[in-house]
């Protein structure tokens, strides 16, 4: 027994080790911009690797149903607190395994099988979980999907309106994963006041602009409001619901715990509470308004460099690129960026006549970049690098230019020495 209690990772299990360090050096040596992904701190890590993993903790604090729940209540507790000081509401459940989770937990609390609800499409920045009809959420239920205008690629709210007038959905939804533009919880709430629909906000994406002041708050405008954690929120990967109604208080805990999940991941749930701390700091109101100016630096420097910006520009940490007039697919640029040092996924923009597997976007994103430190001036050295491999993809294909990409994985190599991850690692 005493390797099972000493021996470390690399004894242990030497293949998981040399996973696990040379993602760590793919982390380090690769400027990430994923809008969805971002660089967790040493302390988030930590307690996400703590000895809670050990720990059943079905129920909620204080009403448990298992014994030896004392400093598991003690986590939650604080979790808890922190993400209604955090956001401003009255109500918080911690425990969602992830996003797809939480949202899932709503429906379950709310709908039934065949009710209609509202969200926006996939193909013009929505989630598989707002009514994608592979997901559950498309499935079970009856979706009705708004989008964005041909003209500008945004939102138009008087037709999200006449949609709800039409369909009288029981529960809308606002946010998404790949909009880049301020969402006006206001004229929601009116719409959903019209029709007398539940209002629910998923702000995955921009919780730690909200949390930072970089974006308006979804309350007090929405009924619920849903979020990962691990986006700009910047903790480990896991969800959150919120909300201010008491009258939501039963059906929503009972929807995460029995209805969803058995025993919370109190380990993650130790990490939420980390994460919720280092975002209640002035620091990170800091972060988040730089994680917006950095994206807009670098959507400039992406257009000042002939790629084209979907809806003209971004509001918040993320952007659409359309590679359409370089003839350039996202699954190619993707890989050919990755080649280069610079990690992004394919993504469709709205209207897009490429596969989902192919698509003719790619999606940018600013919450890694701006943990590491890099500032305006970085982002706009990005910008040019993204158009300079993009060029090469236009001239020779997938394969791309290869002189070119070697010549970037130099300069991305100089960025990250600058402003490592992990130094200590």
């Amino acid at each position: 027994m005493d390797s099972f209690w000493n021996d470390d990772l690399a004894t242990a299990d030497p293949e998981i080790a040399a996973a696990i360090g040379n993602e760590l050096a793919r982390q380090q040596d690769k400027i990430e911009l994923i809008a969805s992904e971002n660089i967790a701190s040493k302390a988030v890590l930590e307690a996400t690797g703590s000895v809670f993993t050990n720990k059943y903790a079905e129920g909620y604090p204080g009403k448990r149903y298992y014994g030896g729940c004392d400093y598991a209540d003690v986590v939650e507790t604080l979790a808890i607190d922190r993400a209604k000081e955090l956001f401003g509401c009255e109500f918080a459940n911690v425990q969602p395994n992830s996003g797809s989770q939480m949202n899932q937990a709503v429906f379950l609390a709310l709908l039934q099988p065949g009710d209609t609800f509202m969200g926006l499409d996939l193909n013009s920045g929505g989630h598989l979980t707002h009514g994608s009809p592979v997901n559950m959420s498309g499935k079970w239920f009856n979706p009705v999907s708004y989008g964005v205008r041909a003209e500008d690629e945004l939102i138009d709210m008087d037709a999200v309106a006449a949609t709800a007038r039409e369909h009288k959905p029981k529960l809308i939804i606002c946010g998404g994963t790949a909009y880049s533009r301020t969402w006006d919880f206001s004229a929601f709430r009116a719409i959903a006041d019209e029709v007398g629909a539940i209002l629910l906000c998923d702000m995955s994406h921009i919780s730690g602009l909200v949390a930072g002041g970089a974006h308006p708050s979804p309350f007090p405008h929405c009924d619920i409001v849903t979020s990962t954690t691990h986006k700009s929120l910047r903790g480990p990967r896991s969800g959150i619901i919120l909300w201010n109604d008491e009258k939501f208080t039963k059906p929503l805990n009972m929807a995460v715990f029995p209805g969803l999940q058995g025993g919370p991941l109190m380990h993650v749930v130790a990490a939420k509470a980390v994460a919720f701390r280092e975002a209640l700091t002035p620091e990170f109101k800091s972060y988040s308004h730089r994680i917006v100016e950095n994206a807009r630096a670098l959507a400039a420097s992406l257009e000042e460099n002939d790629l084209r910006i979907v809806s003209g520009g971004t509001d918040n940490h993320s952007m659409l690129v359309d590679l359409t007039a370089k003839d350039v697919t996202g699954k190619d640029a993707e890989k050919g960026l990755d080649r280069a040092w610079l990690t992004c996924n394919k993504n469709g923009i709205p209207f897009d006549t490429r596969s989902p597997f192919v698509t003719s976007g790619i999606r940018l994103g600013t919450p890694a970049g701006t943990t590491r430190g890099f500032g305006p001036a970085e982002f706009r050295v990005i910008g040019k690098l993204i158009a300079e491999v993009v060029d090469g993809l236009a001239k020779n294909g997938a394969e791309g230019d290869i002189q070119v990409e070697e010549s970037v994985r130099g300069r991305v190599a100089d960025l990250c020495s600058a402003f490592p991850v992990y130094p200590n690692a």
